[in-house]
């Protein structure tokens, strides 16, 4: 995953991640926190962005503690290159037959 290098661990606990996502905006913000809400033992999913000029996003992400956040994190960012990858097959069958 390229863009993986563009997070940023802002802090972690057994239940509770924050990662901050360097050049990005609120579109992945908004995806991975969709995708985590959605998870079980996800209690707590939300972004915020401190100013909209000057800073990237943070992603928190909170559990009930049976599993770890940090898993639910990077199990929805594999789930985000599984979609792309998906959509990127499908476009190209598509676009070939036309």
């Amino acid at each position: 995953m390229v863009w993986l290098a563009r997070l940023e661990l802002v802090k972690a606990s057994e239940k509770r991640v924050e990662v901050r996502l360097r050049g990005e905006d609120h579109t992945m913000a908004n995806l991975i926190v969709k995708l985590a809400i959605r998870k079980p033992h996800v209690t707590y999913a939300a972004y915020r962005i401190d100013h909209p000029l000057v800073d990237d996003p943070v992603v928190v992400i909170a559990t009930d503690g049976t599993v770890s956040p940090i898993d639910v994190l990077e199990n929805v960012l594999n789930e985000i290159v599984k979609l792309c990858d998906e959509f990127k097959e499908k476009f190209e069958k598509t676009a070939s037959k036309g």
